[in-house]
């Protein structure tokens, strides 16, 4: 029986949240004990109960200022939360967080894994919040043994940034629950989309990283040669009043309606003709295969290929929404060959293979 921590900063709405908790439920618990560590109580999502998963919530938390200190000097003052329990791994999931990070690292663990969510890359090139904070805790990197990362296309960066050439990065895309996506797409909702027209979606938080500021622009485009389409955003965030803005000075406030976070997006989402993402940067875009499953045509921009191998992007969004039509029939996707290749690698990092 393994003996497997994971540390989260929490389970509040997010991608990273629900990547978690998909991983959680794909777990064998015949084989392993799973303590889950959080430092705040509450969580958006349906979390899973087994009898070998434990959750600790933690009031260790470090205060916000503490991430303008570097890692070395929180690390070495830092105490052991676990108690001392011994692990065979320690998992930092969150990888932004300090706290999750010393707790990983100053617990007695054979193995110390960090997963990687995003391109680290691109990210330090477009926030200069994160440059500031990277300056501060990327001395961390160092004392993992080694890393797992949401898709191929972010390992390269990575390794440049950080400079980590030496230890293994296991690319482990996100599991996608599709069981709990069939399940929950029927339960009844009060939305009716007008069946007349060509309604795309998207979900995902609205900040600078999800580019949503530039598919409005897109719709904009589209919208002198078609007018038959409707955009619903499910999902909220820092950038919501300058996008709403942006959708009023466009004109497009008949076009565009932002749903806000739902706890059950996928009964709106199998209301659609479409899905449509334009970050200007992923980890992978877990939303992708989730749309990818509920039989949904795809348009995404060509630059998020490198993060989900096997899907096509356009280079020119508003021509492929221009000559987009509503599919005839949607074809469910289990995702089962998706899944299958996951979870054996999520069992060979975690030594249950």
């Amino acid at each position: 029986m393994k003996h497997i921590a994971i540390f989260q900063d929490n389970l509040k709405v997010g991608g990273v949240q629900k990547a978690l908790i998909n991983i959680l439920r794909e777990i064998d618990y015949s084989r392993c004990q799973v303590d889950l560590y959080l430092f705040d109580e509450g969580s958006f999502f349906d979390m899973p109960a087994f009898e070998n998963l434990r959750v600790i919530h933690l009031n260790s938390k470090f205060a916000s200022l503490d991430r303008l200190v570097y890692f070395n000097l929180l690390y070495r003052f830092a105490r052991d939360v676990t108690q001392g329990r011994f692990y065979d791994v320690a998992v930092d999931f969150n990888s932004y967080q300090n706290a999750c990070a010393v707790g990983v690292l100053k617990s007695k663990a054979r193995k110390k894994i960090m997963w990687i969510h995003n391109d680290m890359e691109i990210k330090l090139k477009n926030e200069p919040k994160y440059r500031i904070l990277w300056h501060f805790f990327k001395n961390k990197l160092n004392y993992y043994d080694e890393f797992a990362a949401v898709s191929p296309g972010i390992i390269d960066g990575f390794r440049k940034v950080s400079g980590i050439q030496d230890k293994s990065i296991t690319p482990i895309p996100n599991h996608i629950d599709t069981e709990e996506i069939f399940r929950k797409k029927d339960l009844p909702v009060d939305f009716h989309p007008d069946p007349e027209k060509l309604n795309l979606c998207s979900v995902g938080r609205i900040c600078h990283q999800k580019g949503y500021d530039l598919l409005v622009n897109y719709l904009a485009q589209v919208k002198k040669t078609r007018r038959d389409f409707h955009f619903y955003l499910i999902g909220d965030g820092p950038d919501k009043s300058a996008l709403e803005n942006q959708i009023k000075n466009l004109d497009l406030k008949n076009n565009i309606t932002l749903l806000g976070n739902q706890a059950n997006p996928f009964c709106y989402m199998d209301k659609m003709d479409g899905f449509v993402l334009t970050s200007r940067y992923e980890g992978q875009g877990m939303v992708i295969r989730e749309a990818q499953a509920l039989g949904l045509p795809l348009y995404i921009s060509k630059n998020l290929e490198p993060y989900n191998p096997g899907i096509a992007g356009y280079e020119n969004i508003p021509e492929a929404l221009i000559h987009a039509a509503k599919p005839e029939r949607k074809i469910y996707n289990n995702l089962s060959a998706y899944n299958a290749a996951i979870t054996q690698s999520l069992n060979r990092i975690l030594g249950l293979s």
